[in-house]
């Protein structure tokens, strides 16, 4: 069976999953039009794509994939109706935004070192993402705390109330987007919410622009919020807010998930539920990444100054930064909106830490625990594997 397939440009590697690169043709994610699907049986997209029935009425689609963990750009009842196959890629780019939240407390002032020294994480969200965080901290030793009202309360560890996560050093957003009540996701952190982080604390949101209300945000550090913020999501993306991007520490374009490795995760499992649900082959290629090189770790280094060093050493949180920056100030919005989507669309080859061998000569049992709780695995040139 041959099967016309349209994949957004961003998910890499489809034509070496499914073995035939003349069945998958490419998109643009913000620019698909339903004439485009007129021969087509399986579509593939990610984030920036919404997929309705104004997308796909009347064409013969019957599979839906998307290479995200989120799905609230898809109408899934509509799918349900028209009996359309779907499939989503939770946990593929869970570790990838885990070490990004890792880089991000790393980069700003002391947040690292204060966090190792008993400070507590306040996390929303307990999905595959939230979890990965969870789990990663807890690896780290590091303090934490986890509000999600969806769960039932006793299958969250530290689990707690908004306030408690509010008045944490560090608060990092991964809840999915909803509006469904009793506890809508979107404006989460309103105006009010966002005045009892007013204070010596780091804002991290890596989930849903809208999660935030970005105009109260901006309001509150226009008139000198002592808060650090990092967001990597914004409202109205792509036209995301120029002011509230000079006031934020560190902000980059929706890139937290976007390691090559979670990318290619989420491929393999979207071919592997498509070829399932439209009873076709798919093919697990050996070759379609190269090994990285292994870290080398200097000499003398323990806790913090270690942990940043690695999380630094395969992803530095300020280029993607200093490119946001220099592709959106001083341009107009247009232009900043185009700009937006490129960083995306071209951002460079990124790999994860986890999996990563790092050299490390005669390290300590705390620097091996460390490096080990990072999902790495330790080579010493001087005799210790």
């Amino acid at each position: 069976m041959s099967l016309q397939i349209l994949a957004d440009e961003n998910i890499p590697a489809v034509e070496s999953y499914v073995g035939a690169a003349d069945r998958v043709r490419r998109f643009t994610g913000r620019s698909l039009r339903p004439e485009q699907l007129a021969d087509v049986d399986v579509l593939l997209v990610r984030s920036v794509t919404r997929v309705d029935e104004a997308l796909l009425g009347g064409s013969p689609v019957s599979f839906v994939g998307t290479a995200t963990s989120g799905v609230d750009h898809i109408d899934r009842d509509y799918l349900l109706r028209r009996g359309i196959g779907f499939a989503y890629a939770p946990g593929s780019n869970a570790n990838s935004v885990v070490e990004y939240v890792l880089a991000a407390i790393a980069a700003v002032g002391d947040r690292l070192e204060r966090l190792l020294a008993g400070g507590c994480v306040g996390i929303v969200g307990h999905g595959v993402i939230g979890k990965a965080v969870a789990a990663r901290l807890q690896a780290l030793a590091i303090r934490y705390c986890v509000y999600d009202p969806w769960l039932e309360q006793s299958t969250i560890p530290h689990g707690a109330d908004l306030d408690d996560i509010l008045a944490c050093d560090v608060v990092t957003l991964h809840p999915e987007l909803t509006r469904a009540q009793p506890w809508p996701s979107y404006h989460l952190l309103n105006e009010s919410a966002l005045r009892q982080l007013d204070r010596d604390c780091l804002l991290l949101n890596a989930s849903r622009g809208a999660v935030v209300d970005n105009e109260a945000l901006l309001k509150l550090l226009a008139a000198g919020s002592s808060m650090d913020v990092i967001l990597d999501v914004w409202e109205g993306e792509p036209a995301i807010s120029h002011a509230l991007l000079e006031k934020v520490n560190l902000g980059t374009p929706h890139i937290a998930g976007y390691s090559l490795d979670g990318k290619l995760l989420a491929t393999q499992m979207l071919c592997e539920a498509m070829a399932a649900h439209c009873d076709v082959p798919w093919h697990s290629p050996a070759d379609v990444t190269a090994a990285v090189e292994p870290l080398v770790l200097p000499a003398d280094l323990a806790g913090a100054d270690l942990l940043r060093f690695l999380v630094s050493s395969r992803y530095d949180i300020s280029r993607d930064d200093n490119a946001l920056r220099a592709v959106t100030l001083d341009r107009d919005v247009e232009a900043a909106t185009v700009a937006f989507d490129s960083l995306r669309r071209e951002y460079p080859e990124r790999r994860e830490l986890a999996g990563s061998r790092v050299q490390a000569v005669a390290a300590s049992a705390a620097e091996l625990d460390l490096i080990n709780s990072l999902g790495c695995s330790v080579t010493d040139p001087g005799g210790l594997a």
